[in-house]
């Protein structure tokens, strides 16, 4: 996909994609996730280690686009020119199919908001619910057909409109604030209610205050990680659209206002809605638990409203992906490391065998949430976990150049801060791995592992060498995590 000096977006339109991307299905679903999770003294730490940790990645992110100005294609490019073909590969098809996963939890949300007046649609993954979001997956394929730069400027318009709702929303939950409700809510654990119960009187034993639930305080933490990790996705949005980017260092500029303004934004959606119902009920709302705080706030009309945001969101946030997902597999066809029919190009100069393909995997993934008990929360661990290998060796790529001190001059003011960016963007990236658990790690597998396919195909098309040694321990670790999950899968050990 050729761009040409018109085609050029500016800084602003930049950052609008990094914050179209971010804030989509996620921060809707923040209020009821932190409160399965824990209470607000976890969610403040849970948002200081996410704030650092991702703040480090966009940095990781921002580097890269100035010191390898020759990478364009964002994560996928870093993974390739830092550790080989297969993982460069592997980098791109999971952040592909990350996007596609996630693509389907913004079709479960909207009809799952849309179930609160119809409820034919349910919780989003009924028949009804999946036929008719089938029918929008396709209107956006036909839609992006029509050309990359209209799409880009269709998702500067939504990005401001989605965010119109979630200002009211902080605004009118602030006035409504509850400080008895939300020091009732300072703990999380198995002791929310007692919590709850000594706040407004009713409770008054001397020793109400012990049954705090301190021991799991870590626990609670670990358990939003994948939550903060979905949220931040389209983190790298910049990156992955660095070509159309007027000036480079627009790239860099845009990746980390568009981060701090979003994290702002999610951390105090998440622990004001504290401030408005006990702990226990923010558990039982149903997704977009936004809009149940503000009915609780303001009356109904506040679900109604919030609702509309969140399909004008959700939709957008559709766009920006679709875009990601398609150019993704685009460039990585270039480069020779796709199929090659994936980087061929319509009239508008869109890849529409790779957006064809994605729209594919949207659909199948759909069609599976028919299976599913908790369709949005298993869409959104999953596509969380897909996209924690590209992130790992983004980072680790620039930890490799600042230990080989390639690009990098004997005296670079720049060398100690970006060592430290990539050690703790690296350590970060490790750490969330072993936080989002073993079973939608194996069920990553279960992707990456059959995604080896299309690698064999391009390796045999260009009658090149299929794998290193090294590359043939990463594909047998694929192939026993895809095995471990099928038969736990299989005999119900795991669920979706």
């Amino acid at each position: 996909m050729s761009t040409s000096n018109s085609e050029k977006v500016p800084l602003m339109t930049l950052t609008a994609m990094v914050v179209g991307g971010m804030v989509g299905a996620g921060v809707f679903s923040l209020p009821r996730n932190f409160a399965m999770a824990t209470g607000v003294y976890g969610a403040l730490i849970a948002w200081l280690i996410a704030g650092a940790g991702m703040l480090m990645l966009a940095f990781v992110f921002q580097t890269l686009a100035n010191r390898k100005p020759d990478l364009d294609a964002g994560v996928y490019a870093y993974a390739r020119a830092g550790f080989g073909p297969y993982l460069g590969f592997a980098s791109a098809f999971g952040y592909w199919a990350s996007a596609c996963v996630g693509n389907v939890s913004y079709w479960v949300l909207i009809k799952s908001t849309l179930g609160g007046v119809a409820p034919i649609f349910g919780d989003g993954n009924t028949v009804a619910a999946v036929a008719v979001s089938s029918v929008g997956i396709w209107a956006f394929h036909f839609l992006v057909l029509r050309g990359t730069k209209e799409a880009a400027a269709i998702n500067k318009i939504v990005t401001i409109a989605k965010v119109i709702p979630l200002l009211v929303f902080l605004v009118l939950v602030i006035f409504f604030f509850k400080a008895d409700v939300f020091v009732a809510n300072l703990w999380g654990g198995t002791g929310v209610e007692q919590e709850y119960l000594h706040a407004h009187g009713d409770l008054i034993a001397e020793g109400a205050a012990s049954k705090r639930d301190y021991g799991s305080l870590f626990q609670q933490v670990m358990a939003t990680m994948l939550v903060t990790v979905f949220v931040f996705l389209g983190i790298e949005g910049a990156s992955n659209y660095s070509r159309f980017a007027q000036k480079r260092s627009d790239v860099g500029k845009a990746t980390v206002t568009g981060f701090l303004g979003v994290l702002a934004l999610f951390a105090s959606v998440s622990i004001l809605s504290f401030g408005i119902l006990p702990r226990a009920e923010l558990q039982q709302l149903s997704q977009p638990s936004v809009g149940g705080v503000l009915a609780a706030a303001v009356g109904p009309w506040g679900a109604k409203f919030i609702g509309a945001g969140v399909i004008v969101s959700v939709l957008g946030a559709y766009l920006a992906w679709a875009l990601m997902a398609a150019e993704v597999l685009s460039i990585a066809a270039k480069k020779g490391d796709m199929p090659a029919f994936l980087a061929k190009e319509n009239a508008n100069q869109v890849p529409h065998n790779a957006l064809l393909m994605s729209s594919l995997l949207v659909q199948l993934v759909l069609v599976a949430t028919l299976f599913s008990a908790d369709a949005f929360t298993f869409a959104l661990s999953l596509c969380s976990h897909l996209s924690l290998l590209p992130y790992l060796l983004s980072a680790a790529y620039l930890l490799k150049l600042v230990l080989t001190r390639e690009t990098y001059a004997p005296t670079d003011a720049e060398f100690r801060k970006d060592m430290l960016v990539a050690i703790f963007a690296t350590v970060y990236s490790v750490f969330l791995v072993f936080a989002g658990g073993m079973k939608f790690l194996v069920l990553s597998f279960l992707i990456y592992a059959p995604g080896t396919l299309l690698y064999l195909k391009t390796r045999r098309e260009q009658s090149k060498q299929v794998f290193t040694t090294a590359e043939w321990i990463v594909l047998a670790v694929f192939i026993v995590g895809a095995i471990y999950a099928l038969m736990g899968l299989i005999t119900g050990y795991i669920t979706i």
